[in-house]
């Protein structure tokens, strides 16, 4: 079970170290509006949902404190070598094609000791930043003084 934050699920990207820092330092400049799971470790191994449209999430920094609010736009499975280069580029890691993003997906996944296949079932997450720490959320104004 994934943990959670004032009830919401936790977003964490990548491992905790410098990856998790550039992930989440690219979410907040808003480079970044999607990330990869996969089906089998991500979430059945886990027993989790998949998140749903709508959905808020908690984004925690590699020491595990919160980052910000994200509302997921756009949740969709597919097959590893099916990711699409809309996917890919959303990822907002600077990939030069589909098979850039399949090779350092493929590698990252290797590292966690999980080897996936052209069938591995991919959760494709979209989502925005609806607030980060120390500021209002999005489309809310700040309250006056």
């Amino acid at each position: 079970m994934w943990p959670r934050i004032d009830g919401l699920r936790v977003l964490e990207l990548g491992t905790p170290g410098k990856l998790r820092t550039r992930l989440t330092d690219l979410t907040l400049s808003g480079a970044k509006t999607a990330t990869a799971g996969l089906l089998p470790l991500d979430y059945e191994a886990e027993g989790e949902e998949l998140e749903q449209v709508g959905e808020r999430l908690v984004l925690v920094n590699s020491s595990g404190e919160r980052a910000a609010e994200i509302e997921i736009t756009r949740v969709e499975r597919t097959p590893f070598a099916e990711v699409s280069w809309e996917f890919a580029q959303a990822e907002g890691e600077g990939y030069s094609s589909t098979e850039d993003w399949r090779e350092t997906h493929r590698r990252y996944w290797a590292e966690q000791g999980y080897e996936v296949n052209h069938d591995t079932t991919v959760v494709c997450l979209w989502y925005r930043v609806v607030s980060r720490v120390g500021q209002p959320p999005s489309g809310n104004p700040a309250p006056a003084a």
